[in-house]
Order: C-alpha cells, then structure tokens, then sequence
C-alpha cells in the first residue's frame, strides 16, 4: 500500500514539474497545480491564497465559487491561513468543526462537517509569499501528516510561480496608481474637460477654472454666442467634488417668461391652470449638485427676484405652496449679454449681479484666439469623420488661409457647423477651399485669399479650383515644377502659364521651405 501511495506521489510531482517547467503563464501554472491536486487527491476544495502587504486574499481556488472566494481574505495572524503566513510553519487540522482558529469566512462550509484541513506556507528566498491549502475527508493522524509533507514539497515546487504572480499583481497595483497620477497632473496641466484651445487666453481661462472648480463659489461665465460656455460651466463641475453629483441645465432664454419661475422651483397640482400634477424644479432636481443658469441675462425681472433670494437662503418655494424647501446646489451662470448696460437700463438687479459675479470667468471669441482655429477644425473633422463615415485626412493650403481670415461671429459653433458641412462635401482625403460655405470664400481678402474679386463668379471658381490643385501638387512635390506638370498631367508650358496668371510662388514650397 505504501509503495502504491509512494508511486502516486512521484506520479504527480513530476506532473507537476512537467508543468511548471514548460508552461509560461504564471496564472495557468497555479490553476494547473490545483486541477492536478483535486484529481489525484481526496480533497473537498483547494485554495491559494497570496500576500498583499499584510493581507492575504484568494488568488485561485477549486470547489469556491466567486462570491465564496471574494470572500476568502486574511489578515495575518488570523485564523488557520493567516497563522501559516506569519509564522512560515504548515498546520494540520484534523477535523475543522472542533478548531477554535478555523473561521469559515469563505461560508463554504456547512455546520459540523468534519473535513480535515491542511495549510503550508509557500516561501521564496526566505520571504512568505503566499499559502496553499486543502481540504480532504478526516484520516487517521500519520496519513494527514503524510499529506502534510507531501503538500509542503508542491508549495515548494509552486514558489517561483507564485512569486512571480504575486510580483506580478504588485506591478499591475503600481500601474494603476502611476495611471492615476498621470491622469491627474494631465488633468492639472491639459485641458479641463472638453475645452481645446492652447492659446494664451485659453491657457489664463484653464487656470480660473481649476481655481474655482474645487470649490463652492458662484461662478458667472461671460462670452459670446458660440464660445463654448456650457463647456467651460461642465469641465468646473467635472473638476469639483460634485462631479458625480447631478448637473442641471436651465436655458433662461429659452423658457417664456411666465413658466421660468415653475422650471425653476416647481409647482404644485393645481397651482395654476394647466398643473394637472406637482412638478419639481431645477434647482430642486440639483441637490448636492450643480445648476447652470444659461443666458441669465434673459431673465425677468420677476423670476431674478426669486432667484435672488435663493442664492441668499438656499431655499425656496414650489408655486402654489407654502413649504420652505433647502436645496444644496452650486450655482453657475452664463451670459452673452452686456450686464453693466442691463443693470443701467434697469432690467437686470445690481443685486443678484454681484451674487453672481462672485467669480466672473470670460471667454475669448475665436476672432481673438486664431491659433486655435486650426486644432479646433481637426477635432472637428475627426467628430464629423465618425459620424458621416469619411475619411478626411487634411486641409488644404488655401483652405487654411480662409478658414484664419474669416472673423467668425458666431466663434466656435460656426466653425463647427462650417467643418461638419466641409466634411459632408468633401470628395476625397482633404478639404479645399470649394468646400468650405460661401460666406467665407466672400469674406476672405487680399493674400489669405485667392485674389480674385468675386468668388462667386463662375470664372474665378475655376480659377480657385485651378489654383489650388496647383498648390496641392507643389507641395507633395517640394515645389518641382515638372513634377507638379507630369502628376495633373500638364504640359511645362501650361503649367508655367497658369503659375503666372494665378500668382503662385513655387519656390514657397520648395525643400528648403
């Protein structure tokens, strides 16, 4: 019986080396130790566990399911496992019902089920790095100590592939803090939230925000139609500790004047003809978040006195009722209009004005920040890229020239709307000129445009549509003239003469240029 048993335990230590030896992934090694141990031995369950820092938690197990194994987590010193783990010593348990140090904290077990139980350290290089443990019917004394030893000698085989794992889960930890340090300085160097733009002006902008986002304070953003203000409102929010918190959008320009009042705070059933129901406002459905008050310069006389008291109390009145509600919210306004002259005209409260501009932000037009014009047009082109299903890689030469002079009155929402149609028109991989709107081939004067008067006039589109396949080939081939002839198929003589009517200068693309 004896050499039976000895013969089963050579059988499975060199299947064991078999596989440790030839088998790469550290995770399949240890799952393949465990498939061995629960088809060779008499075991119930099987679990081996790994030291992390002064815990110890399941790495992979056999007869746990998931909820069992999420469960399986030590401290050392506690319980069977965790005394393996601090004093580097196997132990065995020969019926787990009778042992005080035997916590079941993975709940696998039922109540007086007399299982013996045997856990050895797994050491390498005189360091624990984790347990291996197994669970078989209760036997005789010398059989368990027999099964001790035995599985002593897999947890030796088992050290250089657990220490690898265990090293390899201290690397991942490692990078997902590093991940998120790194996404923090990005965070306090880039952009906040959607904004592009690395002008001057924008860079000033970024860091306002970042100095008001982790707060309370009341913001009130100033710019211009199409400047990106709800952006600018979302990436304060994004940036503060109510970012997971509700954001609620109010567009006072948008709402007639008698029901600004009902969106804001709400309304009881029956309040007003029409209330068929209560109804909860905006600033109720922003507790503990944030509300954004767009074009608050819009806002009547009647709802800013209102609004006024509820930045002063934090509370408010649904119409139609009596009952005094608090709601924590930050509040953030925008404008496009002139404020100061309101205030002089008597439409707009000096009062709720400096409850408003506690923190005043502005946003520069695009006609001020034309260095961004150029990196904006390329998100864009990616965004319209997905949706339409293009492929536009580039924008022409000329292309640029009128998309930096235009003056852009309606600042980045015109653009985009600009290169959403560009991309829509575009017959290949780049932008030209043509399809750009004709607004803005009209606007375009002098050299940044194509010199011609009229550019709705049939001839000059030629002309332009001339012109610019001409710059296009003389940019791919560094300003060669011949090179440019033989790709549009031109004769010299052609091509001279066109270069010269067209006031193209080819030594501007050359190499050296």
């Amino acid at each position: 019986m004896n050499a039976q048993n000895n013969n089963l335990e050579i059988e499975i230590l060199q299947e064991i080396s078999t596989v440790v030896v030839h088998e790469r992934n550290i995770h399949n090694i240890i799952d393949s130790i465990l498939d061995i141990l629960s088809r060779t031995m008499e075991m119930h369950r099987a679990t081996l566990t790994l030291c992390q820092g002064d815990t110890l938690q399941i790495e992979v197990s056999r007869g746990l399911d998931d909820s069992e194994k999420k469960r399986g987590i030590y401290h050392l010193g506690e319980g069977i496992t965790g005394r393996v783990a601090l004093s580097g010593e196997s132990l065995c348990v020969p019926d787990i019902s009778k042992d005080k140090y035997f916590l079941n904290r993975t709940g696998a077990h039922k109540k007086n089920e007399h299982t013996a139980f045997i856990c050895v350290p797994i050491i390498r290089m005189e360091r624990i790095v984790g347990t291996l443990s197994v669970e078989r019917p209760s036997a005789d004394p010398e059989q368990l100590k027999k099964d001790q030893k035995f599985l002593e000698i897999i947890g030796n085989l088992a050290a250089e592939a657990v220490a690898a794992r265990q090293l390899e889960q201290e690397e991942k930890e490692k990078l997902l803090k590093e991940n998120e340090s790194l996404r923090s300085k990005i965070e306090s160097i880039g952009s906040p939230g959607k904004l592009i733009g690395n002008c001057r002006s924008m860079q000033a902008l970024y860091e306002q925000i970042r100095q008001v986002a982790p707060t309370d304070a009341t913001v009130l953003i100033r710019g211009s139609s199409g400047t990106g203000k709800e952006l600018v409102a979302s990436a304060i929010r994004q940036l503060s500790p109510r970012k997971d918190k509700p954001f609620i959008t109010l567009n006072c320009a948008a709402i007639p004047e008698e029901l600004v009042e009902s969106e804001l705070f709400g309304h009881e059933k029956g309040a007003f003809t029409g209330a068929i129901s209560q109804r909860i406002g905006r600033a109720e459905a922003a507790h503990t978040g944030t509300l954004f008050l767009d074009e608050i310069g819009d806002l009547a006389p009647s709802s800013q006195v209102k609004l006024l008291r509820f930045l002063q109390e934090k509370t408010f009145s649904r119409i139609g009722s009596n009952e005094e509600i608090s709601s924590d919210v930050r509040i953030i306004a925008a404008t496009s209009r002139n404020l100061e002259s309101l205030i002089d005209e008597g439409k707009f409260r000096l009062d709720l004005f400096y409850r408003l501009n506690v923190f005043p932000v502005h946003i520069p037009d695009l006609s001020k920040r034309r260095c961004d014009i150029l990196l904006l047009a390329e998100h864009f082109i990616g965004k319209y890229n997905l949706r339409y299903g293009k492929n536009v890689k580039r924008i022409s030469q000329p292309a640029i020239n009128l998309l930096y002079a235009y003056e852009w009155p309606g600042n980045v929402r015109e653009l985009e709307t600009c290169i959403e149609r560009a991309v829509l028109t575009c017959s290949n991989d780049s932008i030209n000129s043509y399809n750009l709107p004709p607004s803005l081939r009209s606007d375009a004067s002098g050299p940044t445009g194509d010199d011609f008067a009229d550019p709705s006039d049939f001839k000059t589109l030629v002309a332009n549509f001339e012109r610019e396949l001409i710059i296009d080939s003389l940019e791919k081939n560094k300003g060669n003239m011949s090179a440019a002839a033989r790709e549009l198929n031109l004769s010299p003589r052609v091509i001279h003469y066109k270069i010269g009517i067209l006031n193209i200068h080819p030594d501007l693309y050359s190499k050296d240029n």
